[in-house]
């Protein structure tokens, strides 16, 4: 079976053709940071009518490569949120458009689900069950998975998400956008233990999060500072510290609650080597993650939920759509 993945929750115009024999055919994506850098984040408004602009060219040049013309195509999954309204409304009408013309099967993807399951695209992929670490600028999740569609929410954070407060952050520190990349790297300039942040939320049993005051606490540290480019290394290094670790004893308490011995991590957060560094110390833990290109937004990983869904006989109108700003990961399921 041949499916068309379609993101385009945020930013990120992303493209894919996945075949459920031949794997991963070909993939594209246009990134809007350029656009939105002026504005120092993304504006939803330019973000929706630039994936209008992009997609449909965008397809036809996943389909160029693969060789492969829109007549082949036996399935369309798209991602139906959560997200961006406006963004997740061109995906939507396209993707359902191309379903209704070819008649075939449309799919409406959850966001994270996609980002999920994407470490499965590896040559190498976890088996279930495991536990999922979702991070990226719009979620910090910690979810039991037992098959597809078999998700139970373990904690979530109550206020910023990990990308979030990187960002943020990052921004306070008058660094560009985006700014978490740019935080990451210049924390490999920083004095180790210059300064300690707290570990929020480590001190009490749970599993949820919180990274609002860790942000707070980098703002009023900086403001004490000398405000050199050292002391914005130092600050930077200390910031990512404190929450890689928070979500490494988190991600340990996890996998002690469930018994699992697998933790697969993904998200656009995912691809801070810093984490990676820490979460690869955990003794007797086998780790998964997607490769870099697929850690952010991208269609592949919208094609691939879609396959996966598919196989499991999800049973979907197609003469309607819907986006979904808010869908929990929780609330999907199988037959």
């Amino acid at each position: 079976m041949l499916v068309l993945g379609i993101e385009s929750s945020c930013d990120e115009t992303g493209i894919a053709l996945y075949d459920s024999e031949k794997g991963l055919l070909a993939h594209a994506l246009y990134s809007q940071i350029e656009l939105h850098a002026e504005y120092g984040g993304v504006v939803p408004e330019l973000a929706s009518r630039d994936h209008i602009r992009k997609t449909l060219p965008l397809i036809d040049e996943v389909l160029n490569k693969a060789k492969l013309r829109r007549t082949d195509i036996d399935a369309v999954a798209y991602t139906a949120g959560p997200g961006l309204v406006g963004a997740l409304l061109v995906g939507c009408a396209i993707g359902r458009s191309f379903a209704w013309a070819l008649d075939i099967p449309a799919l409406a993807i959850n966001h994270m689900e996609g980002h999920l399951l994407s470490p499965l695209l590896e040559e190498n992929p976890p088996s279930f069950p495991f536990v999922s670490l979702l991070v990226s600028g719009g979620h910090t999740l910690l979810v039991d998975v037992q098959g597809v569609g078999e998700y139970t929410l373990l904690g979530e954070s109550i206020d910023d998400a990990v990308g979030e407060a990187f960002d943020k952050t990052a921004k306070m520190l008058g660094l560009d956008y985006p700014g978490g990349p740019i935080l990451a790297a210049l924390a490999e300039k920083g004095i180790p233990d210059k300064y300690l942040f707290p570990r929020p939320m480590t001190n009490r049993p749970g599993l949820d999060f919180s990274f609002s005051g860790l942000k707070t606490f980098a703002m009023n540290t900086w403001k004490a500072s000398d405000q050199t480019e050292q002391d914005k290394a130092d600050i930077c290094l200390a910031f990512q510290t404190a929450a890689v670790e928070t979500l490494a004893i988190k991600c340990k308490r996890a996998l002690k609650e469930t018994g699992h011995k697998t933790l697969v991590v993904a998200g656009g957060v995912s691809a801070n080597k810093a984490l990676r560094t820490r979460l690869d110390s955990i003794s007797q833990l086998n780790t998964y993650y997607p490769r870099p290109e697929f850690c952010s937004d991208n269609g592949a990983m919208i094609a691939f939920a879609g396959a996966m869904r598919q196989a499991a006989m999800v049973k979907q109108d197609t003469s309607t759509f819907s986006a979904r700003p808010r869908w929990p990961l929780d609330e999907l399921s199988v037959p």
